[in-house]
């Protein structure tokens, strides 16, 4: 059984030991010079101006959690839309059809949730 994946195993090893001997040879062969404005920050070729410590609102990461949440949803409705007929040639159909509606009526019941709240303002 490990004769199967040895091939891989000596391809991964071969790949490895090249970066690493990449890594030590410009190491040691490179030049190694300090210039002004090396080591600086480059951002889109202007000069950083200000501090990279800037505090953003929690709003923002809500906004992106509940992307995420309604992206999961979407994720899971897909394949149930795809195979829906399957389902029901098997008899499933109205068992999935319930199931999949009390699913979106959990996410819709949280969206609702932060509407109220006023979670998807933009202006607060």
């Amino acid at each position: 059984m490990l004769q199967n994946y040895a091939p891989i195993l000596i391809l991964a090893l071969v790949v490895a030991g090249f970066a690493i001997a990449n890594l030590i040879i410009s190491d040691v062969l490179g030049k190694k010079r300090r210039a002004i404005g090396k080591a600086d920050a480059y951002e889109s070729g202007m000069d950083p101006v200000g501090s990279a410590r800037v505090r953003l609102s929690i709003h923002f990461y809500l906004i992106a959690v509940l992307f995420i949440l309604f992206d999961v949803e979407s994720i899971f409705l897909i394949p149930w839309a795809a195979t829906v007929r399957t389902l029901s040639a098997q008899g499933l159909g109205p068992v999935m059809f319930f199931e999949v509606l009390a699913f979106v009526g959990v996410l819709a019941v949280g969206l609702a949730y932060v509407w109220r709240k006023g979670g998807l303002e933009w202006d607060r």
